[in-house]
Formats: C-alpha cells, sequence, structure tokens
C-alpha cells in the first residue's frame, strides 16, 4: 500500500462532519466509512450535531486532515435580488442578525434553510472558506455529499485556493439514501480498491449510478488541463 503521508504529529487524519445527524442518522454509514478509513490507516474523528457551527468550520482548516467527507446540507443560493448564486455549505447554528455581524456584512456568511419550515441557519458560502478559515489545508482530499456541490466550481475552487488538492462532490441534487450508498463505495475504492481518482468516480458511477431521483452524477475537481487530478490516487494527492 505505500507509506501514506502524515501530519506533523506521525498520525495520518480523516474527518466525517455528519452535519446531517440530527436530521437523518445513518450509524452504518459512520461505522462502514469509519472502519473503511482506519483499514488505510487514518486516525478518523467524527463531529456531529449541534457541533457543527460557524466556529467549526473557521478552525476545521487548521487541523490536519488529510481528508475530510462533509455528510451535510449543501445548495445553491441566490443573493438579494440580483441573478447571483453561490455553493453554500450549511452550519447547524441557528441564524442571528447580532452574530458574526462582520462576516455577514462582508457575505461570508449567509443565511440558509432546508426548506419552509425549516429553522434559519448559518451558511457557509465560497468566500467563507477564502477569507474566514484560519489557516490552509495540507493537501486535503475533500468528499462533499450535498446537494449540488460541484454544479457550479466555486466551493471546490474556494477548498482548492486554500490547501485542498481535491474535490469530489455531486452536480444536482441528490437523496441522502443515495449518497448514503454511493460515499462509501466511492471510499471504498479510493482505500481499499487505491484506485486513481477518475478511476473510483467512473467505477460509483457504474455500479452505484446517478442519483436515481435527480440524475445527480458524481464529479471531480480540478478537472482540466494543467491540474487535472483524475490520474492520481488519493495517496498521491495527500502528499
Amino acid at each position: 500500500m505505500g507509506q501514506h503521508p502524515t501530519d506533523n504529529t506521525g498520525t495520518l487524519k480523516a474527518a466525517i462532519v455528519d452535519q446531517l445527524s440530527g436530521f437523518q442518522e445513518n450509524e452504518a454509514f459512520i461505522t462502514n466509512v469509519t472502519s473503511e478509513l482506519e483499514n488505510y490507516g487514518f486516525e478518523v474523528d467524527l463531529y456531529q450535531g449541534d457541533n457543527i457551527t460557524v466556529d467549526f468550520y473557521r478552525g476545521l482548516s487548521g487541523r490536519g486532515y488529510k481528508l475530510i467527507v462533509f455528510r451535510a446540507h449543501s445548495g445553491i443560493l441566490g443573493e438579494d435580488e440580483e441573478v447571483h448564486y453561490k455553493t453554500t455549505l450549511f452550519t447547524n447554528e441557528n441564524y442571528s442578525t447580532t452574530s458574526h455581524v462582520t462576516e455577514q456584512l462582508d457575505d461570508r456568511l449567509v443565511m440558509a434553510s432546508v426548506g419552509e419550515g425549516s429553522p434559519m441557519v448559518f451558511g457557509i458560502p465560497p468566500e467563507f472558506i477564502s477569507e474566514s478559515m484560519t489557516k490552509k489545508f495540507d493537501n486535503t482530499v475533500i468528499i462533499m455529499m450535498g446537494c449540488s456541490g460541484i454544479y457550479l466550481t466555486d466551493l471546490a475552487e474556494a477548498f482548492i485556493g486554500k490547501g485542498a488538492s481535491a474535490y469530489l462532490a455531486w452536480d444536482a441534487s441528490v437523496e441522502l439514501d443515495y449518497v448514503d450508498e454511493a460515499t462509501p463505495y466511492l471510499i471504498g475504492q479510493l482505500c481499499s480498491e487505491n484506485a486513481t481518482i477518475k478511476e473510483a468516480v467512473d467505477s460509483t458511477m457504474n455500479v452505484i449510478g446517478p442519483d436515481p431521483k435527480h440524475g445527480a452524477d458524481l464529479n471531480y475537481y480540478p478537472s482540466a488541463y494543467p491540474s487535472d487530478i483524475g490520474d492520481k490516487t488519493m495517496e498521491e494527492l495527500m502528499k
């Protein structure tokens, strides 16, 4: 399997950010993904529920993770009355006009809601990743399980610009049951099979298929010359 890259403590670290645990818990998903990552050599940290706050995201880039799996709501949100859309990652922190005021005024935080009748929470747009995260990622591989995570490339570009080496996500809305099945398969391809990014994505689409309700496909970024990462394994991307 080779010598996997580690942080400065000698530990290969991964995180599962399960923002959705309070909406639809899936212990089997957590167990399966954790087992797969541990077998690869990762020490795995799990974050759930009320721990998923603005300040949690602010410090996430500095925790030395080589892989982060976001089991979290995301989506394309409009901004004011202009035709300006951005991909936004959800927190579980209730929205307040009196919290994080400067970042709200600078458009580094937005209001977000899953749907009508759901509480308003703080949303993390690309500007927050670029400007509010305290440190850079260390060639981190990002797996984004939410809706439309790569319909636009803005959030992907923000993560890569902040030091991530790869960003994998779906290009349209996804049902949680589907993505809870597809993501462990993808991680198995990357870890157990040591597949390249393109091989892992193609295999996931061939075996699991697109989201059956919305037709969402899995994709990766960057995926164009000269920075196409498709021929890289996860081990190579984490170095």
